[in-house]
């Protein structure tokens, strides 16, 4: 048996996607994924899912980008949603003139060695955190307009 963390398993590659795409996936569907005993069967889930495409449609580059956490001005809200993941708060903006607007809240764990951590419900590391910190993202349009 693998124990109980089956994502050491996971080559590097298939870290990268699925840190990118399990913002996308049920908890349920998390766990199906991360019990298929091969890469193989993992893909072919990830594509069964209509998620692969999601994330190989970008060039490398952009791969690169959205899993360096990168997020910049003009973004789609896909890419922040893999970069990121869900946001702990969001909120519709009105006044600006746009069909839809949203802020979305992150919250960050900011840790001694100088990692950023996306704080999220439960966070096991936040403890050792020396400070939590939220940035605000302005989605118009589902495109990324200002990042305070």
């Amino acid at each position: 048996s693998m124990g109980c963390n089956p994502i050491k398993r996971l080559s590097d590659t298939e870290w990268d996607h699925y840190r990118a795409l399990r913002v996308y996936m049920s908890e349920d569907e998390r766990s199906v994924y991360l019990e298929n005993k091969t890469e193989e069967q993992r893909n072919a889930f990830l594509q069964e899912l209509g998620l692969w495409e999601r994330f190989y449609q970008y060039p490398q580059d952009v791969r690169d980008l959205i899993l360096s956490g990168d997020v910049a001005r003009g973004w789609t809200k896909d890419k922040l949603l893999m970069a990121w993941g869900r946001p702990y708060d969001m909120q519709k903006l009105a006044g600006r003139d746009t069909y839809r607007s949203e802020r979305y809240i992150y919250r960050f764990e900011e840790h001694e060695d100088g990692n950023l951590i996306i704080w999220t419900k439960g966070s096991k590391t936040a403890y050792k955190a020396y400070r939590l910190f939220d940035r605000e993202v302005i989605l118009d349009d589902d495109v990324v307009a200002e990042i305070k």
